[in-house]
């Protein structure tokens, strides 16, 4: 995502967005050429949902005010397709690691943030709260890889629907991130999920493939999976 950071810097859009209520600049009908929907605004459970809702996500810079995003194209994995390497399969396979769900949100979530600190990271202590606030009151999830009584993977989203925006994974061990994205994948269609949001597409993730699609049609894809309200997580 470094590009997209680099594009919010150089954005003409640097001006905090009248705010209300009812915030009505979360639309993407709004966004720059870079992706942007708005700057300013802030991280409460209401905003963080209805920007989902409109397929739009927070990502800034520690210092920063809140920086709204809509990219298109918009990277999706197809869930049906995944694509696991070979190694992989082994390892899974294995029984090296297990995995639970929810047991330990906090932990990833900082996980996630500690291994990049030295790059940077956007998971700053204010958006860790905010995301912890959703896994409180049940639309943020993650799944935890343990390699014995270690933590040694995990990934976390936002669930809107039937439709899961993964945010960020991380490992400790080697193939724990992997392990974890397929048993996410394995778990949300197990559940009756019908979307896996990445946001943005990267090597990783389209190793495992990752496609780009254009923003209407992932609005699309979005509308329709929030139809399905029955669809949880856990």
């Amino acid at each position: 995502m470094d590009s997209l950071l680099s594009s919010a810097n150089n954005s003409d859009v640097n001006e905090p967005v009248p705010t209300d209520d009812s915030w009505p600049w979360l639309t993407p009908d709004f966004a720059s050429p870079e992706g942007i929907v708005g700057v300013g605004g802030n991280l409460t459970v209401a905003t963080m949902l209805e920007a989902y809702r409109n397929g739009i996500f927070p990502w800034f810079n520690d210092g920063d005010p809140v920086i709204w995003w809509c990219p298109d194209p918009r990277a999706i994995i197809p869930m049906e397709t995944l694509h696991i390497p070979k190694r992989l399969k082994s390892v899974l396979k294995s029984g090296r690691f297990r995995h639970t769900k929810n047991q330990a949100f906090g932990d990833v979530i900082r996980a996630c943030r500690d291994v990049r600190m030295d790059e940077g990271t956007w998971i700053t202590e204010e958006v860790v709260e905010a995301y912890c606030e959703l896994h409180r009151q049940g639309h943020a999830h993650s799944l935890e890889v343990w390699d014995g009584d270690v933590l040694a993977g995990g990934i976390y989203g936002v669930t809107i629907g039937g439709c899961f925006a993964g945010e960020s994974m991380f490992y400790r061990v080697p193939e724990a991130s992997k392990c974890a994205l397929v048993w996410a994948v394995e778990h949300l269609l197990s559940r009756g999920f019908v979307l896996f949001d990445t946001q943005i597409i990267n090597e990783h993730t389209e190793r495992f493939g990752a496609i780009e699609i254009p923003r209407d049609d992932y609005m699309s894809q979005l509308q329709a999976a929030m139809k399905l309200q029955n669809v949880r997580f856990a």
